[in-house]
């Protein structure tokens, strides 16, 4: 995860760069390590409680027979988050230290593949999907139990690759509606108003609108740089799934896409809520108190509360076609991956980094402030009820997560033409239609090079999809 434009939907491909280059500076970022401090572990019987509810990890034990060991663990983001896990493993495990090695995004994606070539590589790294076919040569299968871990987490059927699991979700993400509380207010609204349909959503943006004759002093609505994030989700509330029945080709050129998009253009065209020149950068716009309302999936409250703490704002989720109907799905979402093991480790840091996943898995309290660190619903089923989980402003106006689908660890090349295409006719006048089926040829052939299915036939209401 990234505290930066969202790790869900940032996609990089690995720089290129010279091996020699980037090995020669491999040294210095795992540099900074703490000193030492493990002891010989004697004592298996703990007197500690087992922790979980079908997938279970019990602390009673020695690991790497009870031998001191170090292992180092490789992330982009949130080292407070991810260290408080290894804190509380090391208190029951005395004999083990995980060094938490900390990257900047960028760099991450290049030295990371160089890194796990050798047995010197991090024992356990940090996993983001979009980077699935990079990382995934390097990962050594999770010795656990599939059954039990698929009745305490969600989506994890969909990470199976021959029946081996190499990392699933322990957070998901999704989009919502933020809304500027005050604009909110002085427009005459209340939460009475808060809108279900996008037919309610359309009068409600206009009624937010300020403009000085042609000019805007206040967007009802403002989504460029984030229209192509509504329409790779919206469609499912239609019935239509991204993919189709192959998984390998993605279906945007559709009647259906082309009525979403239409929406939209009107809301800026007849209903004048918005207008592309207007706050270029939908997130900044908002922040800015320029937008009452912008869609953005969750990692903007952390955005918000980091870089615009004046702006009160509320958030509710995503209106739908028609009142008092449950749809497809209100979404899609993607998930913040657990951490990948290195099968090129030694034995005793894999059986280590192997134990201390069923330990990250059932450490609640943990996972719970990790979850709430970057506004994601929990995969854990047992943090549904969580009452934080349940007060958080993104988790809880999400409504039922299971109505949000996962299509699978998508190639970049979905999301970036998808962006084109929005942006291509929005700024430089091209033809709508023209612009998704250039969009959909251009992901076809992107997806037609590598491993990616469609995962969408595992979603959990897959047999309502019209196509």
């Amino acid at each position: 995860m990234t505290t930066k434009p969202s790790a869900l939907t940032r996609r990089h491909f690995l720089a290129a760069a010279t091996g020699t280059a980037i090995l020669a500076t491999l040294a210095a970022c795992s540099g900074g390590k703490s000193k030492d401090t493990t002891v010989k572990d004697t004592q298996a019987a703990k007197g500690l409680d087992i922790q979980g509810v079908n997938f279970t990890y019990d602390p009673n034990t020695l690991v790497n027979k009870g031998e001191p060991i170090t292992l180092d663990w490789w992330l982009w983001d949130g080292d407070a988050k991810f260290k408080a896990f290894a804190d509380a493993y090391q208190k029951i495990h005395p004999n083990v230290q995980i060094n938490i090695v900390n990257q900047v995004w960028d760099d991450y994606w290049t030295k990371l593949p160089l890194a796990l070539q050798g047995q010197d590589g991090p024992a356990i790294f940090n996993i983001h999907n979009s980077h699935h076919d990079n990382l995934l040569p390097y990962c050594e299968a999770y010795d656990v139990d599939v059954e039990a871990l698929s009745k305490d987490f969600v989506g994890v059927d969909g990470h199976l690759i021959d029946g081996k699991l190499y990392y699933i979700d322990y957070g998901l993400m999704t989009g919502l509606i933020f809304y500027n509380k005050k604009m909110w207010s002085e427009a005459g609204l209340s939460d009475a108003d808060i809108p279900t349909t996008w037919d309610e959503f359309r009068e409600v943006a206009k009624k937010l609108t300020i403009r000085d004759g042609d000019s805007f002093t206040q967007a009802g609505f403002n989504f460029n740089d984030s229209l192509y994030l509504i329409l790779l989700g919206k469609h499912y509330q239609s019935g239509y799934n991204l993919f189709d029945a192959s998984g390998k080709k993605a279906q945007l050129d559709t009647d259906v896409v082309e009525k979403d998009f239409q929406y939209f253009r009107d809301l800026y065209e007849v209903d004048k809520v918005g207008s592309p020149d207007f706050g270029p950068v939908a997130q900044e716009a908002f922040g800015q108190g320029l937008s009452a309302m912008h869609y953005s999936w969750g990692h903007l409250y952390g955005t918000m509360a980091k870089d615009y703490p004046e702006i009160e704002f509320g958030t509710f989720q995503t209106p739908v076609n028609a009142a008092g109907q449950t749809p497809y799905a209100f979404d899609r979402y993607n998930g913040e991956s657990t951490f990948g093991i290195n099968k090129n480790a030694p034995d005793g840091a894999r059986e280590v980094a192997q134990d201390f996943l069923k330990f990250f898995l059932t450490a609640n309290t943990e996972l719970t402030e990790l979850c709430l660190n970057y506004s994601l619903f929990p995969a854990s089923v047992a943090l549904a009820d969580n009452a934080k989980i349940k007060e958080h402003p993104v988790t809880s106006a999400l409504g039922e997560i299971d109505r949000y689908v996962w299509p699978g660890p998508m190639p970049a090349t979905v999301e970036d033409n998808m962006k084109i295409a929005v942006s291509d006719t929005l700024y430089n006048g091209a033809d709508p239609k023209t612009a998704l089926t250039t969009a959909k040829t251009t992901i076809d052939a992107d997806i037609a090079k590598t491993e990616f299915v469609s995962v969408e036939k595992l979603y959990a209401h897959a047999d309502e999809a019209k196509g």
